[in-house]
Order: structure tokens, then sequence, then C-alpha cells
């Protein structure tokens, strides 16, 4: 099968034939249409994060395709599902994390000390084969195409689970900041909550997308959106978190923010300007939050409230893909096709 390798960090990435893999107990085998390319993808093959624990490296998370063999045991899933492979296939089951009883779900998988990982501690889906546990599946619903929906299992996976985070109420005002791969579906998820919503960005550029996305107005940063009367929930949802701290300046009183995404070289701060404590405000981490929650960002793209905006680029131009994505110039999400 073609698979995109990545024979060293920093090295381009190659187009190689690999042996196809098989299934064991408990797993399927996918054949893979589209897979996503997530910004943390592009920093695991450059070595800003761990190198993948995989031989070949073949990363990816975002992989949508059909079942094409079952292991024994994979009663769940049979061939002809089409399905996507989430990030987190399992836990350890052993370290203290573990121990303690939390459910096998993101929250888990986060939690978890030594979880199993697509694209990290298993081979993942810029591939035309992928296996994955029949359990670190889920199906994916008539109403999206394999291209759209490739992005939902981490972009708009984060992004509900973001907003699931934060919990507002139907009076408040949300705010997102960084309108790229996470934060144009979070505008989306936004609007079709009802909630009166705020982009906060800083290229100009994107405000007339970003009001077409689902935002009441734009603004460039924290002490604008202070000017504009602040919000009660700040999604981050870009990868600056100085901007993120910035942004605490436009947080109500009682207002959550919520970090949802990485910045692998900037820290994040609560300056002495900002009185948190005073105004009982939280800051509160989300990512894969839980199984039913991917599931309903994926009936939201498939009841067409919520749809990914993607490039596409065939298998052969990946390199191509991978360097805009470094670059930001992707608009907003690039899917790989296979």
């Amino acid at each position: 099968m073609k698979a995109a390798v990545i024979p060293y960090p920093g090295a381009p990435w190659e187009l190689d034939e690999v042996p196809i893999p098989r299934p064991g107990p408990g797993q399927v085998l996918v054949r893979v249409r589209a897979c996503g390319l997530c910004h943390n993808d592009v920093w695991l093959s450059r070595g800003v994060f761990d190198f993948p624990a995989v031989s070949p490296a073949v990363i990816g998370h975002e992989a949508v395709g059909e079942v094409v063999e079952t292991g024994p045991g994979a009663g769940s899933r049979r061939p002809g599902d089409r399905v996507g492979v989430t990030w987190i296939q399992g836990t350890c089951g052993r370290c203290a994390s573990c121990r303690r009883g939390v459910p096998l779900s993101g929250r888990a998988g986060m939690a978890c000390e030594r979880p199993a990982l697509t694209g990290m501690t298993a081979p993942g889906g810029h591939a035309e084969y992928v296996v994955a546990d029949a359990a670190g599946t889920v199906l994916i619903p008539d109403g999206v195409d394999d291209v759209r929906a490739a992005p939902m299992l981490c972009a708009g996976y984060t992004a509900w689970s973001a907003l699931a985070a934060a919990a507002p109420a139907p009076s408040e005002r949300l705010a997102v900041l960084g309108i790229g791969g996470l934060g144009h579906l979070a505008l989306q998820f936004s609007r079709a909550g009802g909630f009166e919503t705020v982009a906060v960005t800083r290229s100009p550029d994107k405000h007339d997308v970003a009001r077409r996305l689902g935002a009441d107005h734009v603004v460039g940063d924290g002490s604008a959106l202070r000017d504009l009367g602040g919000a009660d929930v700040v999604l981050v949802t870009g990868t600056s978190y100085r901007a993120a701290s910035e942004a605490l300046r436009g947080l109500r009183v009682d207002g959550r923010l919520v970090l949802a995404t990485i910045d692998p070289v900037g820290s994040f701060t609560i300056g002495p300007d900002v009185p948190l404590w005073a105004r009982r405000q939280r800051v509160i981490g989300a990512s894969h939050d839980g199984p039913h929650l991917l599931a309903e960002a994926l009936g939201l793209a498939a009841a067409g409230k919520v749809a990914p905006v993607v490039e596409t680029f065939p298998a052969e131009r990946i390199n191509e893909a991978v360097d805009r994505v470094e670059k930001g110039s992707v608009r907003f999400r690039a899917v790989v096709t296979y």
C-alpha cells in the first residue's frame, strides 16, 4: 500500500510502498479515503514533540474510510461500515489514573500515562490502510462525506468539547480566539447553539469569512473584546498562549476561558493586571472529552449545521499540504485523499 512515511524528524514526507497491516483480535482494517492534516502532525514530523514510536513512521489521526476486514472479536464493526479512526485508541489499564477506574473515553485517554494513540504509538491514517481497535472507531453519518468528516475527528471534536466544557447559558456571549482549523468550526458550533459570538483574530483577511461562519462581531485582541463589553466564554482555538493570556482582559465576571489547543513554545500566564480571583473566573482545559461529544459533532455536520472548510490534496502532494499547514496558509483544514 501507499503510505506517507517520515524517515526522520524534519525530513520531507515520502510516499512509499509498505506492507498492508492485518487486524488482530478486536481490531479492524480500514481502507482510508481521506485523512485530515492536523498541526500536531506537522509538529510531530518536525520533532517538536516526541517522534512517533512506530516504524515506519506513519502519522495522522483524522482518517475516514470503510472497514474491509475484521479481526476476531470485532463484533461492533463489519465490512462495509464507513468509520473514522479516533486519536485515542485505548488506555494502559495499569497507571495511577487507570487504577482510579476512569472509564475508557477521550477524557480517560488524556489522563492515562501510556495511552495508545493513532499516529504516535500506533501507525496512523496517512496511508491507504490503517488498523484500529473496533472500539477506537466511530460510525460516520450518511449526511457528511469522507473529506468533510475527517476534520471532525480532531478539529471538530476538540472545538465541540471546548464548547461543552464551558457550559454556556443561553444568554451568554461567546468569543472564539484564533480563526483557523478549530476556530472556524467553533464559530459554527456557537452559531448553531444560538449564542452571540465574537471572533478574535489579528488577521484582517479573516474578518469577512468569520462573519459568514457565524461571528456577530470581529475584534483584534482581548483589549478590543473588553471594549466591546467582554465575553462570558473565550474559546482558545489558536496556537498562541500569549494571545490567550491577553484575552483574559476581555473575560467577564464569572467567565470561563477554555484552552483547547497547544502552544509548543509559549506559556499561558495570568498577569498581575488580571484579577482572576476577584472576578470568580476560571481557566479550563479541553480536548477529546468523550466519544459522545464526537458523535454529537458529527451529527451537527451531517445535519448541515456545521461544514468544515477544507482544501484537498492528493497523497502525491502531501509535502505541499504539510508546508502550507506549517505556514498557516490553509483555509482552514487540509485533507489528504488516498
